[in-house]
């Protein structure tokens, strides 16, 4: 996976590589909450709520999802899956492994775990590389709504595009397009298609769609077809793995969500969120702020948040795009002041979620090989400039 993905031979001849299945996820006794059809979906983000009385209606859903989960097969399991509970899984496996010390690239939520570790172990870290970072809060009603802010970074990288691609009938105006985007979704709240797409479903796939540039394309698509009424681009299908239950990608990550923080259990509070996020980040904010099920969570955690740290070695090197949908840079700098001169930081400047060879941004990709490499990091935090050529693909070229 990680030659799919070009990481250079040079990383692969210094680490023997091992990945694993966290708790609850995948092959490492997968949890469920019998959820069915569009409710196993990853990246389950609520609805977008254009008045109170949605987030009450989405409250009521949440509830019963966060009953579903308390009640199923696996339910025993749920109050021990947590990023902490997991670090502690990582380090049985380094035990196991005979080493010392571990290395570690995390992406994503990778990276809160990565830094919940390297906090707990900070003697048996070696090189961490965190890509695209969460804020020290990790999981939690912050995270979640930092896809408002990260709508708000990345849609102008959207919006360049359809500038540049006059095909698609939108114009050369980047200001136009933005307001493009209110006047499909109030299109579509007032008149949903005969297809069942909606100004939510409208918001949601816009937001999922830009996390890669290689995604563009089709989000072009979506939005020529609901301007013009034209039939929407297929869906590919969702791939199982075999014994798996479909929902456990859902499952672990509400499982990890609800069990790493207490969440706000009142109803008035998200919708006081809602309305505060409609304001500050119009885009996606009153969505990203919207109710989850772990505000219903039918346990509560087990132990405290692990709070980020400077104490330790100055092993950590944060990699960031400037403009990240779904892990904004205010999360990425939050975490670099937490862990203080352990860490330093590389941004570039792009768009889209993922950094390290997502995009070919040889500037950052040659200063994170290098360090995983040489455990060398730049003396200070670094700016890289944006280069062109960069794919976006989710394949990039290996530096």
């Amino acid at each position: 996976m990680l030659k799919y993905y070009g990481v250079p031979q040079s990383v692969l001849d210094t680490y023997d590589v091992i990945g694993f299945d966290p708790r609850g996820v995948g092959y490492s006794a997968p949890v469920t909450c019998g959820l069915e059809g569009e409710a196993t979906a990853t990246a389950n983000v609520p609805g977008y709520a254009l008045n109170r009385a949605d987030v009450a209606r989405q409250a009521e859903h949440a509830a019963e999802v966060a009953e579903k989960c308390g009640s199923a097969a696996t339910a025993s399991l749920l109050p021990h899956i947590s990023t902490a509970n997991t670090a502690r899984d990582m380090d049985r496996i380094r035990a196991a492994l005979g080493e010392p010390k571990i290395s570690y690239l995390g992406i994503s939520y990778g990276t809160h775990l990565g830094s919940v570790y390297t906090t707990l172990f900070p003697r048996r870290s070696a090189q961490f590389v965190l890509d695209s970072a969460m804020s020290p809060e990790g999981s939690g009603p912050s995270a979640t709504r930092g896809f408002g802010e990260g709508v708000e970074d990345r849609f102008p990288d959207f919006a360049t595009y359809l500038s540049e691609h006059p095909e698609y009938g939108f114009g050369t105006s980047v200001e136009r397009i933005r307001e493009k985007y209110f006047e499909l979704a109030a299109r579509l709240d007032a008149k949903p298609r005969p297809d069942g797409f909606d100004g939510k479903k409208f918001r949601k796939v816009t937001f999922e769609r830009l996390y890669l540039d290689l995604w563009l394309p089709e989000l072009a698509e979506i939005w020529q077809a609901v301007d013009t009424g034209r039939s929407l681009p297929p869906t590919p299908p969702v791939e199982v793995p075999p014994g798996q239950p479909a929902d456990n990608p859902v499952a672990g990550q509400l499982a990890v969500l609800c069990n790493d923080r207490n969440w706000p259990e009142s109803v008035a509070t998200y919708q006081r969120n809602v309305r505060t996020d409609r304001v500050r980040h119009p885009m996606f904010g009153a969505a990203a702020a919207n109710i989850w099920p772990c505000a219903f969570w039918p346990t509560e955690p087990s132990e405290p948040p692990v709070r980020i740290s400077d104490r330790g070695p100055s092993n950590v090197l944060i990699v960031q795009n400037l403009r990240d949908p779904s892990t904004p840079l205010s999360g990425a700098r939050a975490l670099r002041a937490a862990f203080g001169e352990r860490a330093r930081m590389i941004t570039a400047d792009q768009g889209g979620h993922l950094a390290y060879l997502y995009l070919a941004n040889r500037c950052l990709n040659d200063a994170t090989t290098a360090f995983l490499v040489t455990g060398e990091r730049p003396r200070t935090d670094r700016a890289c400039a944006a280069e062109p050529g960069a794919r976006g693909d989710g394949r990039p070229d290996a530096p």
